[in-house]
């Protein structure tokens, strides 16, 4: 039986870390554990009450709280450690019960990364503005022009095997965070496919799309990550 860990990166998401929390499928994870990314809100105490591991990083950036999941998790002596790791936001704008959905293809032996595509699947009307959906049909065309990778989607909801998440060595500490794993995952080969998920609108404010700061940032970052790995 495979062992699956969560991790969950949040900033800031008391309101919604419970509802998260209350519908990933009872039994399929054998740890949840949310990154409280220097919150200024209850989201850790939240985390907790709702039954989650509680990791404090003080560093903003999403990568940075993937990157303290991670660490957790690998700190297990490896005979310990998960074989399928799944990164979900704390926003409540997936649907954690396809998580079950999501990591079929990697229980199935078909598939080392899992992608859950907003694009192939059912989005709520605002749940992602015009800018975030040009956005991935750009960075998916770059992929796919440059990497021979075939995504339609950079969805934070994903699903990978232990080992090639390991071999990937992730190393963006911000918005480029999803975009690494999937370039380098395709240099190395790896096996990855998508699966349909459903999206609605977050709860509370997005800290990327929500400001032109944060969407402009977010661009440049995504951009960049590609150039500077195609260039290497």
């Amino acid at each position: 039986m495979a062992v699956i860990d969560v991790i969950i990166p949040a900033y800031n998401e008391q309101h919604s870390i419970g509802k998260v929390l209350a519908e990933i499928p009872a039994g399929l994870a054998r740890e949840v554990v949310v990154v409280d990314n220097n919150s200024t809100d209850k989201t850790g105490a939240a985390a907790q009450a709702a039954g989650a591991t509680v990791v404090r990083e003080p560093r903003p950036g999403y990568g940075f709280a993937c990157l303290a999941g991670m660490a957790h998790c690998f700190a297990r002596p490896l005979a310990e450690q998960a074989d399928i790791i799944v990164f979900l936001d704390g926003d409540y704008s997936d649907y954690p019960e396809e998580m079950t959905q999501l990591v079929a293809p990697l229980l199935e032996g078909r598939a080392d990364l899992v992608i859950g595509s907003r694009a192939l699947g059912q989005r709520e009307a605002g749940s992602m503005l015009p800018q975030q959906i040009f956005g991935n049909w750009l960075a998916t065309s770059l992929l796919r022009t440059l990497y021979g990778a075939q995504f339609t989607d950079l969805g934070p909801f994903r699903a990978i095997r232990r080992e090639a998440l390991q071999r990937i060595g992730m190393q963006d500490q911000t918005y480029g965070w999803t975009v690494e794993m999937q370039l380098k995952a395709a240099r190395l080969g790896l096996r990855s496919v998508e699966v349909p998920v459903r999206y609605r609108r977050r709860i509370g404010t997005s800290k990327v799309s929500g400001t032109v700061k944060g969407t402009l940032g977010a661009g440049y970052k995504i951009l960049w990550t590609i150039f500077r790995y195609w260039r290497s």
